[in-house]
């Protein structure tokens, strides 16, 4: 009985000095937090209560120990576009941060793609070509288109004092050589449009290629100087 009588006092006497332990770690609004808050309001009164004072919201409160000791110091509460202007800072920050993480991992997939300028240069070299050769083959294409017809307007020739006398075979043939050509023609300027757009492509990646290169080129030493000492 006496083991356990002093067993009992020792955990009120613990209790009793970790009560007195401030209780930084809760959140001062929370309910749970037990304590006095105190503040002097817009009006100069000084107001405490169990609770936050709602009075104070605009105020920092202090939160009292039932000693009369400071415990904790609650800052003014936001208003609700406070809060808002707070969260659309806090977005617009992070959307930066992302923008920058972006940049940083776009030119580092730059650099492994080209670590150098003949690198570069030899695909954009690569691209133009295989543009070139689609152009060719619709240049072609207009050239024999030219051929076919020409054999149909020597054929012409035979109704050149009345058209409409021409078999509509042969008037339908023109017609599809006609519409032919201007898409092949189409299909040409679409192959010239690509081309800038290839050497707009490579011209800008260039310009910040030739930036990535430079900074990442290891420095030269300083040269030794070769001055004697006295």
């Amino acid at each position: 009985i006496v083991r356990d009588l002093k067993w009992v006092r020792w955990s009120l006497a613990l209790a009793s000095v970790l009560g007195c332990v401030p209780v930084f770690a809760q959140d001062p609004n929370s309910p749970s937090v037990s304590g006095i808050y105190s503040c002097t309001d817009a009006r100069g009164r000084k107001l405490t209560s169990d609770r936050p004072i709602q009075e104070c919201v605009d105020r920092e409160q202090k939160l009292l120990n039932p000693s009369g000791t400071v415990r904790a110091r609650v800052g003014p509460t936001q208003t609700a576009q406070e809060r808002a202007e707070a969260e659309a800072k806090e977005k617009a920050a992070a959307e930066v941060r992302a923008l920058q993480v972006e940049e940083k991992r776009r030119e580092r997939a730059l650099l492994i793609r080209y670590p150098s300028r003949a690198v570069h240069d030899k695909e954009r070299a690569e691209a133009l070509a295989q543009v070139a050769v689609v152009t060719q083959a619709a240049s072609k294409r207009i050239e024999e288109l030219l051929q076919e017809r020409h054999k149909l307007d020597e054929e012409m020739e035979f109704y050149k004092k009345d058209p409409s006398r021409a078999p509509a075979s042969l008037r339908r043939q023109r017609e599809d050589i006609a519409q032919s050509m201007a898409a092949q023609k189409r299909f040409i300027a679409e192959q010239d449009n690509e081309n800038r757009r290839i050497n707009a492509r490579f011209d800008e990646e260039l310009v910040r290629l030739k930036q990535l290169w430079l900074a990442q080129a290891p420095t030269k030493p300083a040269a030794a100087s070769t001055r004697k000492t006295p």
